[in-house]
């Protein structure tokens, strides 16, 4: 890292104290005023402390460590001093990039920033700028944190670097940009043709990203000058848009027409706003049509692209197996003892209960583990992962909706893994999206690829499934899903909405979490819906009313 200055040794003038904060002033274009911590550096910034000295510092972060740490950081970036601010960080190289772009990429001068209280290590800030393009200024604001670290080898106290310290919407290997955008902006419109808005739908945000990533370029429209931020490798990979920040001069939208139904999405916001961690997807079983999507935070839209275990709502693909391969009957006795043994694990029902003479439609209804997992033993470690891609169109990466999607992964495993999947643990993983394409595959009798925007705008080609489940199958599983709505863990949520209905509550368990997470798969008439609430605990009270509202809505 190489021997550093104080900031207090580059300044010209004394700053002065106010009210226990340090005010700098800041010299050059756009003056600003810095509040900061009391304090400053320590005499000297080597190990020890002092000529002689090779002490490594140790144990938790003294309050004062923090602040100095901070001050050094934030005062060096707010002055334009890169290679400071950068050597305050434990990744001087990747902060310097990104810092040098800030100004230089990005057009921001007049920065301001304000530390707030810490929280242990934890620091948040305010950030305020002017970004500059030509003859065109536009004021920024936002709120971003940094965390302070010890360096391992001295213990000196650093800026843990993330680009994420930059702004709160990068991701590490991301930057800003300012100048004319190469993809000009979208109006998107609901089924209705009344234009969608993230001031109106917040959870649409993201989505409006990704359908001016996927559609600005041929959607008719011009592009304007904007501050925005450009993915990197990892950001791309997680199948992130560029989103815009500041909008310095409009651009001339195209108009890209969705299947939203305007009613179902503001209900859908409303009921996940309520709700911490909630997401939900409403679907239209015969088409594929995607009716609502919302989420009640709205950086990620966990909704499309999240991937959770998705507990034992991926019983509805287990019990198809095990229907289609005779190891499972809705109407025959099937075993439900307390535990099951497999692979080295002992796997549990929630409380230990069992299900005496029951049959699988009684085990399906209450969610009972140990009737899946006591089949393990009869399947082959690939089953499941054929079953999920050939019959309910998931976990081969093809779905084309119109914005980006994790399209669902089951994994062949072996072993406790391979039972583990069964019940929607192991290595599957889901989100709201797939998990209402499953439903929906059940009502509808065969899958249609959820879709966001028609197929006819672009003339792309929907994923497929090889085959639909036989007659008989279907309609037992349909019996199960039905059964369960009625009398079984869904029953609450779902009632007074039948007959025409079937659902399936999940409970997906998260290391270091204390409670579950919540699943809820659901469909009524020509509706189909899931929702998951992390860490909301058992589906049937945290998910399932979000749903059930939905499908009463109707649409």
């Amino acid at each position: 890292m190489g021997n550093r200055r104080r900031v207090a040794e580059r300044r010209k003038t004394r700053p002065a104290v106010l009210g226990g904060m340090i005010a700098v002033v800041v010299g050059g274009a756009g003056f600003g005023v810095y509040a900061l911590y009391g304090g400053g550096a320590a005499a000297d910034d080597r190990p020890g402390g002092g000529a002689g000295h090779k002490a490594v510092r140790t144990g938790p972060l003294t309050a004062a460590e923090v602040r100095t740490a901070t001050t050094r950081f934030l005062t060096a970036w707010q002055h334009g001093k890169v290679t400071e601010a950068a050597a305050a960080t434990d990744d001087p190289s990747a902060a310097a990039e990104l810092l040098t772009g800030y100004t230089k990429d990005a057009r921001l001068k007049a920065v301001t920033l304000t530390p707030g209280a810490a929280t242990g290590a934890k620091v948040p800030f305010s950030v305020k700028a002017t970004v500059s393009y030509r003859d065109l200024s536009k004021p920024l604001a936002y709120g971003s944190s940094l965390t302070v670290v010890r360096r391992p080898g001295d213990g000196k106290p650093l800026v843990d670097w993330h680009s994420a310290v930059v702004h709160p919407d990068l991701k590490d290997g991301d930057t800003l940009v300012t100048g004319e955008s190469g993809t000009p902006p979208v109006k998107a419109l609901d089924r209705d043709g009344d234009e969608l808005t993230a001031a109106r739908y917040p959870s649409l945000g993201t989505v409006l990203d990704g359908l001016r990533e996927k559609y600005g370029k041929t959607a008719g429209g011009k592009a304007g000058v904007e501050l925005r931020v450009v993915r990197g490798k990892a950001a791309k990979a997680a199948k992130l848009s560029a989103k815009t920040l500041v909008e310095l001069s409009k651009g001339t939208p195209g108009t890209v027409k969705t299947t939203l139904n305007p009613s179902l999405q503001a209900a859908a916001e409303q009921q996940v706003a309520g709700r911490a961690r909630a997401s939900v997807v409403v679907l239209r079983p015969s088409t594929g049509e995607i009716l609502a999507v919302a989420n009640s935070g709205h950086g990620f839209n966990t909704a499309f692209q999240g991937s959770l275990a998705p507990g034992s709502t991926m019983k509805i693909i287990t019990s198809s197996l095990l229907i289609e391969k005779g190891l499972a009957a809705a109407d025959k006795s099937h075993p439900c003892p307390k535990t099951v043994t497999y692979g080295g694990w002992k796997f549990h029902n929630d409380d230990d209960f069992e299900i005496k003479g029951g049959t699988f439609k009684a085990s399906f209804a209450r969610s009972c583990n140990t009737a899946f997992i006591s089949q393990a033993k009869k399947l082959k470690d690939d089953d499941l992962t054929k079953q999920a891609q050939q019959v309910f169109g998931l976990s081969m990466n093809n779905w084309a909706i119109g914005v980006p999607t994790f399209d669902g992964s089951v994994p062949v495993q072996s072993a406790a893994q391979m039972a583990a999947s069964l019940i929607g643990q192991g290595g599957v993983r889901m989100n709201p999206l797939n998990m209402a394409s499953v439903a929906a595959t059940v009502k509808s009798g065969s899958f249609h690829q959820p879709y966001l925007v028609s197929p006819s705008v672009d003339h792309r080609t929907l994923a497929t499934a090889s085959r639909a489940l036989p007659a008989k199958a279907l309609s037992q599983l349909r019996e199960l899903m039905r059964y369960t709505a009625a009398y079984g863990t869904a029953a609450e949520a779902m009632s007074g909405l039948g007959p025409d209905y079937g659902a399936k509550t999940g409970s997906a368990e998260v290391d270091g979490q204390k409670k579950p997470n919540g699943w809820f798969t659901a469909y009524r008439g020509d509706l189909a819906a899931a929702g998951v609430v992390q860490a909301g605990g058992h589906g049937g009270d945290s998910a399932g009313p979000i749903v059930a509202k939905l499908l009463k809505t109707g649409g």
